[in-house]
């Protein structure tokens, strides 16, 4: 479902610098205020916890979190950074792995949803997230909107980022509702390449996975400052929350 090879040392390695604008107060205080908010006294969990952009900004809030993540590598930047050494962490694939209790939030940022590549993935992680909420808890996903009118007509390559040392490209398959975002970069005059898959869905098939494990939508907004959702949005904020059994 989900292939930590992707998230290796190499890329755990560079994984913080590469990010380096997503670690600014200007790209977290929104997030964290909002997530603070939503998970109030309760317990939150991280799906796809990483190095801890959000976990540890989070816990320092005085919210409790717990993650699952696939990979070793990036959990062990999590681990090596002050504070990291207490947030839990169990190693596995975030659709189906179980922890401990029951919690207020779960959430999955910056796309990570889209790691698991098949339809079946998706409805398992919304039906696993369910089971660790507690009624009423709220299940919040990052993701962005496929840019298909972006596309040409028979084009299946869009630029998403050109500079003069990297270069990124997300190769659509619109039959399948794939892509492949394949990165380059020249790094010490030679030109290194990436590319990792995804699965796209529309903010509706989402709507429906969570039906589908006993939650429904309460709030969709087009950023984490609860920008308005419209038909010209690049991404969504999904807050779904845990019906009564």
């Amino acid at each position: 479902m989900h292939d930590d090879g992707y998230f290796d040392e190499r890329v755990a390695a560079r994984y913080d610098d590469d990010a380096a604008a997503l670690f600014g107060p200007e790209a977290l205080d929104p997030i964290i205020d909002f997530l603070t908010a939503l998970a109030g006294s309760g317990r939150a969990l991280e799906l796809g916890i990483g190095t801890g952009r959000i976990a540890l900004p989070l816990a320092e809030r005085g919210v409790e979190v717990h993650g699952i993540d696939l990979s070793e590598a990036m959990v062990a930047k999590l681990r090596a950074k002050p504070g990291g050494e207490e947030i839990g962490v169990t190693i596995g694939d975030f659709a189906t792995t179980s922890v401990d209790g029951s919690f207020a939030v779960a959430y999955v940022v910056f796309n990570t949803i889209m790691n698991l590549t098949t339809q079946e993935a998706q409805v398992a992680c919304f039906r696993n997230v369910a089971a660790h909420l507690r009624p009423g808890g709220c299940f919040i996903i990052e993701v962005m909107i496929p840019e298909l009118r972006r596309l040409p007509p028979g084009e299946t390559f869009r630029v998403f980022s050109g500079r003069e040392r990297y270069w990124g490209i997300d190769e659509y398959d619109v039959a399948n509702q794939g892509l492949i975002s394949h990165h380059l970069e020249i790094v010490d005059d030679k030109l290194e390449s990436f590319s990792m898959p995804f699965r796209y869905a529309w903010p509706s098939e989402y709507d429906l996975m969570a039906q589908l494990a006993g939650m429904m939508l309460r709030e969709r907004w087009g950023g984490w400052r609860r920008e308005p959702f419209t038909s010209d949005s690049e991404k969504h904020v999904s807050v779904w929350e845990k019906l009564p059994v």
